[in-house]
């Protein structure tokens, strides 16, 4: 089991958020686990308050240090669990950050407010800042959930499909591939005949000419990563006795290139 803690002073919103769907039916098969903990029950302030002014002025309130951090405390005691920050200021938020957070037995989802949070709090528990993208929202816990849907869904069993991570976009840096349901016109428009041929290699050819064909036209950024990627591929089925795990390893988007000039390729492949 996957164990999520949520700090947030908005608990509702985050269980209300990710209790249906596949997370749901995921956490009811103790799949993974969602803490909503409010940050607001760790304050030592008899009113509940949990925010003050700036030192040097400007506008706006700043969540404090202390019910934040005893707000972590209570999760982790005395272990360092890995701890996120969702904040404009962060790093883009990736299907490759998705997939090397799943592989955490803990993840801490540390949600900000106001104009943000005591730098000294969070020197002292995050270990990840991630933002989902260049706007503000008015706080953190929308982001949180979009973090917790994408790790989670890499958790195995979570989909019923074991193959749909493998096989959806951003894998292997390709977009994925048009798909269509029944009926098999509509609108005037039909299914493509390789696909209702039954030969599973003419449609993966197909697949991946669609996928290469679209990632090129919507993410040209993503593209030039992938041809990067299949000369590498190209170079090392020179020596392809030798080299035949590394090739398999990026050809199924689990091996990154590190570096590749001229006949030099360094490249990672997790264990």
């Amino acid at each position: 089991m996957m164990k999520f803690h949520i700090l947030t002073l908005f608990p509702k919103m985050v269980q209300q958020g990710l209790a249906t769907s596949i997370l749901g039916r995921a956490a009811e098969k103790n799949l993974i686990s969602i803490d909503a903990v409010n940050i607001r029950d760790y304050t030592q302030d008899k009113h509940g308050k949990v925010d003050d002014y700036t030192y040097g002025g400007g506008a706006g309130m700043l969540m404090q240090a202390q019910p934040v951090y005893d707000a972590y405390r209570s999760v982790a005691g005395e272990k360092k669990i890995r701890c996120v920050y969702l904040t404009p200021q962060g790093a883009p938020f990736t299907q490759k950050k998705a997939r090397e957070l799943s592989g955490e037995e803990e993840l801490v989802l540390l949600c900000g407010h106001y104009e943000g949070i005591d730098e000294r709090v969070l020197e002292e528990v995050v270990t990840d800042y991630i933002s989902i993208g260049d706007y503000v929202l008015t706080g953190g816990e929308l982001a949180a959930m979009v973090v917790v849907d994408a790790v989670a869904r890499l958790v195995p069993g979570v989909l019923n499909n074991d193959e749909s991570a493998e096989t959806e976009s951003f894998h292997n840096d390709l977009l994925e591939y048009p798909q269509y349901s029944r009926p098999e016109e509509w609108h005037g428009k039909k299914v493509p005949e390789v696909l209702l041929s039954g030969n599973h290699k003419k449609i993966n050819a197909w697949r991946l000419e669609q996928s290469e064909r679209r990632t090129e036209e919507r993410r040209p950024d993503l593209y030039a990563k992938y041809q990067e990627k299949q000369k590498v591929i190209k170079k090392l089925s020179a020596k392809k006795r030798i080299f035949i795990h590394m090739m398999e390893t990026l050809s199924r988007g689990l091996g990154e290139i590190l570096y590749a000039e001229g006949k030099n390729v360094l490249i990672y492949l997790p264990e």
